[in-house]
């Protein structure tokens, strides 16, 4: 099937760490990456309040948009094939929903169906401390297949902006997904 774009379902929680969707969009987009959105309502508050975008403007970043409600929606089932998905920023309560196979809104149906189907699922974890629940939850993930990745940043490419961190978490997804045109940068030693 060359020439399909690669599909990536991206979710979006009330986590702090929006500006990470809003990048991880923007960049699928320049990459050919067919991306299929979900947002929760506090998904939508935070991104608001982070970044000043509401639920239209995000949803105008991704090529298609879907109401947490709509669980008949195609990223839903098994049978519609993506590449991965990722859950950022992803909140401790979707981390539990999703440990726990509670699936009861479309974000964490999807993630259901990428544990089930044995796809790429990574979620942007985003609570400091951590306490026990959290860290077992995000044990259970991995036992799963999952790929646990809290957005902590890189500080040896010396990096000028809070952009630049965003943006090289954001290659680091791409390319831990395995997704054309990723470009993290690479450590050479010192």
């Amino acid at each position: 099937m060359s020439g399909v774009k690669p599909r990536l379902v991206v979710g979006v929680t009330g986590a702090t760490g929006a500006l990470y969707a809003v990048k991880l969009l923007q960049r699928s987009r320049a990459l050919g990456i067919e991306t299929h959105l979900v947002v929760t309502p506090s998904g939508v508050l935070n991104v608001h309040h982070e970044t000043g975008l509401d639920r239209r403007a995000v949803e105008a970043l991704a090529d298609h948009a879907y109401s947490p409600g709509d669980v008949g929606a195609c990223v839903a089932s098994g049978s519609f094939d993506t590449a991965a998905m990722v859950v950022a920023p992803c909140s401790m309560k979707t981390l539990a929903a999703i440990a726990h196979g509670f699936a009861d809104n479309l974000l964490t149906r999807a993630a259901d169906v990428a544990l089930k189907e044995r796809r790429r699922l990574l979620l942007m974890v985003r609570e400091t401390p951590f306490n026990l629940a959290h860290l077992r939850n995000m044990t259970a993930v991995t036992e799963m297949g999952g790929i646990i990745f809290p957005p902590l940043p890189a500080f040896y490419h010396r990096p000028e902006s809070i952009d630049e961190l965003v943006a090289e978490s954001v290659e680091r997804v791409l390319a831990l997904l395995g997704l054309q045109g990723a470009a993290p940068k690479v450590w050479n030693g010192l």
